[in-house]
């Protein structure tokens, strides 16, 4: 088997130790092309900058930051970076985790979903960190499970292509390879951040606003992704940027909007396949 071509963003920022970490280990098994942010881009979604431009500055070779959100490193990799398509591509690995609904805020789920929007296999690796006092970096040595981990996924990915449109969203426990209890394909569950809002007073007497609180590492979901890891198990959930939810056609189709005839659908109960073609 050839190595394969594998783009690397995150939203940690191009010199985070997850990234760093991980392309470590993949440089000498791929042709391996970076593409990530300049600084921290935390909880940015799917964000695009359609109305600023956008910086690039080369590195290395293959290795480019770019001053805008993770998407848009994606984006500017396949639509002008590379010269040929990537076989693959990683977001992470992430400095904390991705779990439940956190995959609608988290620029790391966004990044492998834009590669996934282009048609191509898409990983979105998360390690499921204790959090660091302010200002300590995580040490690179924390993310070796995670490493290993992605390292093993790429090789069973290339050998079972994936359906077109869909991200593989990865979380890992905190610890060890040795303290992984395996692996647990799951549904995402419901994070709890606890509905926080914290008001503060900057030195003018202003008031400012911290949203967001402590994390709930368990939800009543079964087969949810939180409780997996909080057993033990990496992660494993398949999603789609496809967000129709098919369970509810038949609620919406009940629905009378006065003044409006319905106009006959062939939506059925089901999903339906899906019009992107995988690429590679």
């Amino acid at each position: 088997m050839s190595k394969p071509r594998i783009l690397l963003a995150n939203d940690d920022g191009i010199m985070a130790p997850g990234l760093r970490t991980l392309a470590d280990a993949l440089r000498e098994r791929c042709e391996l092309w970076i593409v990530a942010p300049d600084r921290e881009r935390s909880a940015t979604s799917h964000s695009i900058s359609l109305h600023k431009p956008l910086r690039i500055r080369q590195i290395a070779p293959r290795e480019f930051s770019v001053d805008g959100t993770p998407t848009d490193c994606v984006y500017m990799a396949v639509n002008h970076l590379m010269r040929d398509p990537p076989d693959l591509v990683v977001s992470g690995i992430n400095d904390g985790p991705n779990l439940g609904n956190d995959v609608l805020y988290s620029g790391t789920v966004s990044a492998a979903m834009e590669g996934a929007l282009f048609g191509h296999r898409a990983l979105a690796v998360s390690m499921c960190l204790p959090a660091q006092p302010t200002g300590l970096p995580t040490p690179p040595a924390a993310f070796a499970a995670a490493v290993d981990v992605t390292v093993q996924l790429i090789d069973a990915v290339r050998g079972q292509p994936m359906p077109a449109g869909v991200v593989l969203n990865i979380n890992v426990p905190f610890g060890g390879r040795e303290a992984l209890r395996g692996i647990k394909l799951c549904r995402l569950g419901y994070t709890d951040w606890a509905d926080a809002v914290t008001e503060r007073r900057d030195p003018r007497g202003k008031p400012y606003y911290w949203i967001g609180g402590e994390r709930l590492g368990h939800d009543a979901i079964a087969d949810s992704d939180n409780n997996a890891v909080a057993a033990g198990y990496v992660s494993m959930v398949p999603i789609h940027y496809d967000m129709t939810d098919y369970r509810s056609f038949a609620y919406a189709r009940g629905l009378e909007v006065a003044g409006l005839a319905r106009a006959p659908d062939g939506l059925g109960e089901q999903s339906l396949p899906h019009p992107v073609r995988l690429k590679g």
